[in-house]
């Protein structure tokens, strides 16, 4: 066993009948790292996720949990939304999972404000909006100080503050040596949070590893691109090999042409006031790798 990995799973099957939802999968997490989960509906995440929280049994290959097969200690969270009482308040959920839990009030009062619901901790759950279910969620999964977190979109529904106070929870979560795993289609999400992903088309892994290498390894993309004199830039646009002009304002390249780029227009006093992918690295390989691998299957 590797007891620096927070999950280790070898050719992970799990089948409902004639459907394969996972397909001989590979899944290495480390201690303390914040891995995301991405594919297209069906792909298998939240079978894989609820194979974590031990919601189910893999029909075939090998898991290993914080360095224990099949085990389970140390495992909290949630998969197609928490399972909240909706008609007790939001204090009174913690509480009756801390009594089950052994936790301590105080637990209760700590994870609430953790998560930003102290205000409305006397409110009913049947009155939340799906947000703040999610908040409230992730604070009865922290109730026991998990070593290991399994969230299936803990930012869905979220508006942008409380996506921020999320972020902060679990970035602090994962700085304190915790580790997380999440599904998000969103993918600012991950890209913010995640130090690796784990891709998933029809129930396999087409890619598994960090950020950086699936950016390094992507082809290229589009960029949109505003400079302080759009008709000096054109020249030099134009002529810089591996640059394409596909549109007004938005450069097709690979990095290391589009630095070439950006060095020729400095060297021309024209500046760059705005460069960015129009598709995000991560977006723009989880829709080649996923449509890939459907075709594949055809």
């Amino acid at each position: 066993m590797d007891t620096s990995l927070a999950v280790r799973a070898r050719g992970i099957t799990r089948r409902f009948g004639d459907v394969v939802a996972l397909d001989a999968v590979d899944l290495d997490v480390a201690q303390g790292q914040v891995h995301g989960l991405v594919g297209p509906n069906g792909a298998g995440k939240t079978t894989l996720l609820g194979l974590l929280l031990g919601l189910a049994a893999a029909d075939d290959g090998t898991l290993e949990i914080l360095g224990t097969p099949a085990g389970h200690a140390g495992v909290a969270g949630f998969v197609d939304g928490p399972g909240l009482y909706p008609s007790l308040t939001a204090r009174q959920n913690l509480a009756a999972l801390a009594a089950l839990r052994g936790s301590r009030q105080a637990d209760v009062d700590g994870a609430l404000a953790e998560v930003g619901l102290t205000d409305v901790a006397g409110d009913r759950v049947r009155g939340f909006s799906l947000g703040m279910r999610q908040r409230l969620g992730l604070a009865a999964a922290m109730l026991t100080r998990p070593r290991l977190l399994v969230l299936d979109e803990p930012a869905n529904g979220l508006d942008p503050a409380g996506k921020k106070h999320v972020h902060d929870v679990l970035a602090r979560l994962a700085g304190d040596g915790t580790t997380i795993v999440l599904s998000s289609h969103r993918m600012d999400d991950l890209e913010a949070l995640c130090d690796e992903v784990t891709i998933l088309a029809t129930g396999r892994v087409v890619f598994s590893g960090p950020l950086a290498k699936l950016s390094a390894e992507n082809r290229e993309l589009d960029y949109r691109l505003r400079t302080s004199d759009p008709r000096g830039a054109r020249p030099l646009i134009e002529t810089t090999p591996g640059v394409q002009l596909v549109g007004d304002d938005v450069v097709r390249a690979l990095v290391p042409a589009l630095d070439d780029l950006v060095l020729g227009l400095a060297r021309e006093g024209i500046a760059v006031r705005e460069l960015a992918p129009v598709v995000s690295p991560l977006e723009a390989a989880f829709l080649a790798l996923t449509q890939q691998r459907q075709e594949a299957g055809r």
